[in-house]
């Protein structure tokens, strides 16, 4: 393991670096929202650069929040003594969108030459109190990501997962990537940008949609001639972004869209919540 100061413009002037020696090299950012800067497999960035880019985690929810509300059927203390609605900060109008971690520093728990463990409890505006823990662990032909949501008091609704900006081409000379998944079935999306409840055949693309993938999430990029990526998580959804020129995303998460409302997960003090997804690569 390495630490590193950057200066290239990265998010965040901290950085851990994990390295599977002639393999893979990741960076990560613990104190810019504990965000994935840059993941080289076999010498190839497949991760675009920049602020707001490389990888981000999703949490306590993911996508949109309609109108940046959920409710909460859960009496206590951080429901005002009891069930209520709750109005997050408006940050993709008029809806809440991607939850409040990727804006927080977080604390390093562990780290060695192939992992790290980091944390960051849940703060206002979020108003209930927890924890969401993320681990990275990197290996020859694989990186293991994992995150968990806790409550440190009353039950509430809550989602996680990632969001990443892959590369739509690798290099000046590479061919762009192509998006193989087999969805039993598309969320229907609204003019809001939001499901409507409907569950339909997947359509052909390009999309900003979230599948439904109940076996788990199962999607492999394909860069020809370059590198293969499969992206696996015991998730039941995904959503697919293809529509920017220069990147595509394919984001693991523990429910849809404004999933808070409609589908919520409560996580109680017996039951957290935890979401993993595995990156494999053939190695070079």
């Amino acid at each position: 393991m390495s630490t590193q100061q950057t200066t290239d413009g990265a998010p965040g002037a901290h950085a851990v670096r994990l390295v599977a020696p002639g393999c893979a090299e990741l960076t990560i950012h613990p104190d810019a929202g504990c965000r994935i800067s840059s993941l080289i497999i076999n010498d190839l960035e497949v991760l675009r650069p920049g602020d707001g880019y490389g990888v981000f985690p999703m949490a306590p929810w993911c996508g949109r929040i309609e109108l940046g509300q959920f409710r909460s059927f859960v009496a206590g203390p951080a429901a005002g003594g009891g069930a209520g609605r709750h109005q997050m900060p408006i940050n993709a109008a008029p809806h809440a969108i991607h939850g409040t971690v990727r804006d927080q520093p977080w604390r390093t728990a562990a780290v060695d030459e192939r992992s790290a463990t980091f944390y960051c409890d849940l703060a206002d505006p979020w108003p209930y109190p927890g924890r969401v823990t993320q681990s990275f662990e990197l290996s020859d032909d694989a990186l293991k990501l994992t995150m968990g949501v806790e409550t440190r008091g009353d039950s509430f609704p809550a989602q996680a997962g990632w969001h990443p900006w892959f590369l739509r081409e690798l290099g000046p000379t590479g061919a762009p990537v192509q998006i193989a998944f087999d969805p039993q079935w598309q969320e229907e999306r609204g003019a809001d940008h939001l499901p409507t409840g409907r569950r339909i055949d997947p359509l052909p693309g390009p999309w900003d949609d979230c599948f439904g993938m109940p076996d788990g999430v199962d999607v492999t990029l394909t860069w020809p001639t370059q590198l293969q990526l499969r992206i696996t998580s015991g998730a039941e959804w995904v959503v697919v972004y293809d529509e920017p020129a220069d990147a595509v995303c394919v984001e693991p998460q523990s429910g849809p869209p404004n999933g808070l409302n409609t589908v919520p997960r409560l996580v109680t003090p017996i039951d957290p919540l935890e979401v993993s997804t595995t990156w494999s690569w053939p190695r070079g």
